[in-house]
Order: structure tokens, then C-alpha cells, then sequence
């Protein structure tokens, strides 16, 4: 396999990949804040609060990226979301991610950072509308 087939044939296909998995990944934790699916620790939020808005984005916004519509604009906001989530949820109960629990947060804000500049890859509506 040479270094162009890495890079035309199997890079957009990985990147369609990682997009759908993290994307999956994100859209639980918004249905778990909710619709308490899968079953959540806590309770559901208050119509409005702070979580409840980020349990829409996290459903709905990781329910487009799944699918790749809106790519770039929809990652540059849950890329936002999840450095907030961090810096609001995570960060003052310690600085270590690991000790915080928001190691989940940065890494989601970077691979949608990514997705930003990288666009969808593979197996997305962005790519069907634009003829790829």
C-alpha cells in the first residue's frame, strides 16, 4: 500500500469513522441528561438549565455529525461546548483530568476541533450534497 492510497483512499474513510464514533459516543451522553437513557446516576435537568441545554446539543448536534450534516459548523460549536463543560464542570474540582472526570470533555472538544478544519471524511450527507 503506498503513501497516496493511505492518504486518498483509507485517511477520508477513517476520518467518516471517527467522525460516526465519537459523534455516537457524544449523542449517549446526551440522552442520558435527557431522556435518562441509557439509565443516568443523576436526575434529569430543568427544562432550560445550563444542562439541559448541553443534553440538546450533545443529542442533537451529535445526531448531525452522525450523519455529517453541517460538519463544520456544528463541530466548531460542541468543539465550544465541551471546552466550557470542562473549564464550568470539570476543571474547579481539580486540575488533573484524571482526578476531574473531564478528560472525556477534552478529548471530545479536540477531535471536533478537528473535524472543523478536516470536514466530515467519508460516509456523510455534506460529502452526498457535495457530489464526493
Amino acid at each position: 500500500m503506498t503513501k497516496t492510497e493511505l492518504e486518498t483512499v483509507w485517511a477520508p474513510r477513517l476520518l467518516g469513522l471517527l467522525r460516526i464514533v465519537a459523534a455516537w459516543l457524544f449523542m449517549m451522553h446526551g440522552t442520558q441528561k435527557l431522556f435518562n437513557f441509557p439509565e443516568a446516576t443523576r436526575g434529569q435537568p430543568e427544562l432550560f438549565q445550563l444542562t439541559w441545554f448541553a443534553g440538546a446539543l450533545e443529542t442533537f448536534g451529535g445526531f448531525l455529525l452522525l450523519i455529517g450534516l453541517f460538519t463544520r459548523p456544528v463541530a466548531f460549536v460542541l468543539s465550544g461546548l465541551m471546552a466550557f463543560a470542562y473549564w464550568i464542570a470539570h476543571a474547579p474540582n481539580s486540575i488533573y483530568p484524571v482526578h476531574n472526570g473531564g478528560d472525556a470533555a477534552i478529548l471530545f472538544c479536540f477531535v471536533f476541533l478537528y473535524l472543523v478544519a478536516a470536514g466530515p471524511g467519508a460516509f456523510s450527507v455534506d460529502g452526498a450534497r457535495d457530489g464526493k
